[in-house]
């Protein structure tokens, strides 16, 4: 289990370096982007920013191929890998950043 959560932390880390006009760091600093509880991102501020939207999208696509490879290769259900990516990224975040607790609502850390 330690080692499955090792290995999710260490994709999630990759992840980021999207080349979009605005970067993840940045979306999430400015408050727009957050870490959905289901281990995927989510707009915090939905104000039609379709950049943000791309971002999140492209982001969302690379986290779930992953996520589908974990689990085929670990032979575990993607909902775990996708919680257990969850637990990493809200452990990860920075204080003041968004991340969308159990009932679905985005609090600051």
């Amino acid at each position: 289990m330690i080692f499955l959560k090792r290995l999710v932390f260490s994709i999630l880390i990759f992840l980021a370096p999207i080349s979009i006009a605005i970067t993840l760091q940045e979306a999430k600093q400015q408050g727009l982007v957050g870490e959905k509880n289901d281990g995927y991102l989510g707009m915090v501020v939905n104000d039609g920013n379709t950049e943000v939207r791309t971002l999140i999208q492209q982001v969302n696509q690379v986290r779930r191929e992953r996520y589908q490879q974990i689990s085929q290769r670990n032979g575990i259900d993607l909902e775990q890998v996708q919680r257990l990516a969850f637990e990493q990224a809200a452990e990860a975040t920075a204080q003041g950043f968004y991340i969308q607790n159990k009932q679905g609502r985005w609090v600051q850390k």
